[in-house]
Parts: C-alpha cells; structure tokens; sequence
C-alpha cells in the first residue's frame, strides 16, 4: 500500500511485531532508538532491531521524537502505554503551535483509547484546545478508514500562524 513505518527501533513488543510484520512483506521500515536503548558505545540495552531498512541511533529521546517527525509524513497511534502518550501528546502538541502540519491518527482498536477520545473532547468543550485544532487528532476503530481519513487530513491554522487575538 506503499505506507512505510518509522517507529522506535526496537525488536521487542508491540511495535517490534509492526517492524517485523512490515518488513516481511517487504515495506520500508526506519527505525529511531536512542543510545541508551541500542547498546551502542558500551551503555546497556541492546533491544536495537538490526533489520530495519534504515537504523538511526540518536543521542536521546527529545532527538528520537524530533526524528520521528522529520522522517514521517504522519503519526499512527496504536495502542501503548506511557511512551506512547508521551509521543501522541508531543505530536498533537507540535501540530498545535506549527512545527508540523501532519495528521496524527488514534487507532482505537476495541475501545482502548475510548477513554482518551473523551477526555480529548472534554478538553475541547472546555475551551483548553481551540476550535481550529479539534480535529488534529483523528480517531477511528478501522485501520483503512483511519488511513483514508490521515490522507485526506486538512492542516489546521498553526498557532505559530495566529494573532495575537486569534489566541
């Protein structure tokens, strides 16, 4: 379907599975890990995967996220913990003040993320996201039709773009 993965550069877990699942069906896959994580220069971890299309080992995590967003023409959140949260928030966040215009999609697969979906909404309702950006975040239960959706995203105005009474 010519959609590659940029993702943590692990072999273990969830994403690791994603990694190896699409490059056994010969898809593009970047893998970003930082040092601490990858093994390099003698510091612990190891649970850099090797087999990715391309390997970028970084300083840290602030260079692993920035990275994410250079090398990607979107974000696709599957279900995680608080890394993953760490990353959606930082993504919608960024698409908030202008420092990406890209979609940032939520697969909500069996109503995990049901919870986060409201709690999004009722930041919406009580005025802490501004109506031009409620629809940054894209949430849907159906891989194809969240794809679709990420595909057919229109950039909000950017902060970055705003007036000051706009604000």
């Amino acid at each position: 379907c010519g959609i590659g993965v940029v993702y943590g550069g692990g072999r273990l877990g969830l994403m690791g599975a994603v990694a190896k699942g699409a490059l056994g069906a010969g898809g593009e896959v970047i893998g970003v890990i930082p040092e601490a994580l990858s093994g390099a220069g003698g510091k612990g971890g190891e649970v850099a995967n090797h087999d990715c299309s391309e390997l970028h080992i970084v300083p840290g995590m602030h260079e692993r996220k920035l990275a994410f967003t250079n090398l990607s023409d979107g974000f696709l959140t599957i279900p995680g913990g608080v890394g993953t949260m760490d990353e959606l928030w930082e993504a919608v966040s960024w698409a908030q003040l202008g420092y990406h215009t890209k979609p940032v999609g939520v697969l909500n697969v069996a109503g995990f993320y049901d919870k986060l979906i409201e709690f999004n909404q009722h930041m919406i309702e009580v005025g802490f996201v501004r109506d031009q950006h409620k629809g940054i975040m894209i949430a849907d239960a159906d891989l194809p039709t969240l794809i679709d959706r990420m595909a057919n995203y229109v950039p909000h105005k950017t902060i970055f773009a705003m007036k000051a009474e706009d604000l």
